[in-house]
C-alpha cells in the first residue's frame, strides 16, 4: 500500500510557483517578501498563482496583497515643554486611528536646541523611516540635513516651526507672526490707555516661530500701543527652572512690569514667580499651548489667554500630507488648514 505523504511533502514551493507562473525563483521571493523592483502585473501572477498552490493561508496571502506600512518619524525635542510632550502622546494613542492611512508611526525625543544633535538625529531617519516630520532650527546643518533626506526620497515636514530655503513637502502651524500680534493685542486692551511696560519671553530665537512671534508683537505695539514699553526678550528655552528665574528677575528690575507673553512653553515656571510675588493678578500674561498646566493657571487666574492649536489636528494633517504623497496626491488633499484659538476662562473646552 503506498503511504500517504505528509503536508509538508505535498507543500507547494517557490520553485513551483515560478514555473507555473514563468517566472525566476528570485523573483518569486521578491514578491512574497515585498520587495521593491517587481511591476505590478507580475506580482498579481505570482500572488495569484500561490493562492491557487496553496503556497500561502489566506491570512498571509492578505499580507502580501497589502503594501507595507509607510514608516513615519516624529522628532520632537525633549523637555519640560508639556505641548510638545502632547504631541508626542498624540502620535502614540492615533495608531489605530490612522489605520485607514496604512502608515507606522513613532516618536523620538531629542535636544531640540543643539543644531548639530537635530541634523544628527535628521540623518538616522535615512535607515529608519519614509516620512518624518520634525520641528526646525534654523541653522545651516539642520537645513543640509533635510535637503540630503530629500534627495533620498524622504518625505520632510516641519511642525510648529518652520525652516527657510529647504527641500521640506510642508510646514503644519500656525501663522506666527499673527500670533505674536495676537498677543500683543490682547495684552494691549487688557493694559489699557496708560503708560506700562511688557515683556517676551521665548524658548529661543532659533525657531524661526519664536522670532515670527516676536517680530508680530512688537510691530503691533508700535502701531496701536505707542504708549507701552517692551523690554528686552529674554530666551528660557522651554525650561520651567529658566522661565522661574528670568521672571524673578524681570519683577525685580522692571516695577512696573503691566504683561508678560510667552512666546514658548513652560508657562508653569513663570506663573510661580507671579505667584510668589502676589502679582499674578496684577500682571497680564498670555502664553500659548493648552495644556493641563496653562489649563489650571487660566481657571485660577494666573493667565489671562492662551493661543493654542489642535495637536491632534497637527499630526493627523502629517499623516495625511506623508499618504498623499506616498500615494502621488495633490499634497494637501483632505488636509484642514491649521486653525488658531484663543482660549480663556470662560471659554475652556
Amino acid at each position: 500500500m503506498q503511504k500517504n505523504r505528509d503536508d509538508s511533502s505535498s507543500r507547494a514551493t517557490v520553485g513551483d510557483i515560478a514555473r507555473a507562473a514563468r517566472v525566476s525563483t528570485a523573483t518569486v521571493d521578491r514578491v512574497l517578501n515585498r520587495r521593491a523592483g517587481v511591476r505590478d502585473i507580475t506580482v498579481q501572477k505570482v500572488l495569484d498563482v500561490a493562492a491557487r498552490l496553496g503556497y500561502l493561508p489566506e491570512k498571509d496571502l492578505r499580507a502580501a496583497l497589502n503594501p507595507k506600512p509607510m514608516r513615519i518619524s516624529f522628532l520632537l525635542p525633549k523637555g519640560t515643554n508639556r505641548f510638545i510632550n502632547m504631541l508626542g502622546d498624540t502620535v502614540h494613542y492615533s495608531q489605530e486611528n490612522w489605520a485607514p492611512f496604512n502608515v507606522k508611526s513613532r516618536v523620538e525625543y531629542i535636544e531640540g536646541f543643539n543644531p548639530s544633535l537635530l541634523a544628527d538625529a535628521l540623518e538616522r531617519q535615512a535607515e529608519r523611516a519614509q516620512g518624518v516630520a520634525f520641528m526646525a532650527i534654523e541653522h545651516p546643518l539642520v537645513r543640509d540635513a533635510v535637503n540630503r533626506l530629500v534627495d533620498k526620497g524622504i518625505h520632510v515636514i516641519t511642525l510648529i516651526t518652520d525652516i527657510s530655503n529647504s527641500g521640506r513637502a510642508a510646514y503644519i502651524g500656525l501663522d506666527n507672526r499673527a500670533a505674536g500680534r495676537t498677543a500683543a493685542y490682547l495684552i494691549g486692551r487688557f493694559i489699557g490707555p496708560r503708560s506700562a511696560k511688557v515683556a517676551m519671553i521665548a524658548g529661543s530665537l532659533s525657531y524661526r516661530a519664536h522670532e515670527e512671534r516676536e517680530m508680530g508683537f512688537l510691530y503691533l505695539f508700535k502701531e496701536f500701543f505707542p504708549s507701552i514699553d517692551v523690554v528686552g526678550l529674554r530666551e528660557g528655552q522651554d525650561n520651567a527652572r529658566e522661565n522661574y528665574r528670568i521672571a524673578r528677575h524681570l519683577l525685580e528690575q522692571v516695577p512696573d512690569l503691566a504683561g508678560i507673553y510667552n512666546i514658548g512653553g513652560a508657562s508653569d515656571g513663570i506663573a510661580q514667580a507671579l505667584k510668589e510675588a502676589h502679582v499674578e493678578r496684577k500682571i497680564v500674561f498670555i502664553g500659548h499651548g493648552l495644556t493641563p498646566d496653562t489649563r489650571a493657571l487660566l481657571i485660577d487666574g494666573t493667565m489671562d489667554a492662551v493661543i493654542t492649536q489642535s495637536p491632534q489636528s497637527a499630526t493627523m494633517s502629517c499623516v495625511r500630507i506623508f499618504a498623499n504623497l506616498r500615494d502621488h496626491r495633490s499634497l494637501m488633499s483632505g488636509v484642514e488648514p491649521v486653525q488658531s484659538q484663543i482660549i480663556f476662562r470662560e471659554n475652556l473646552p
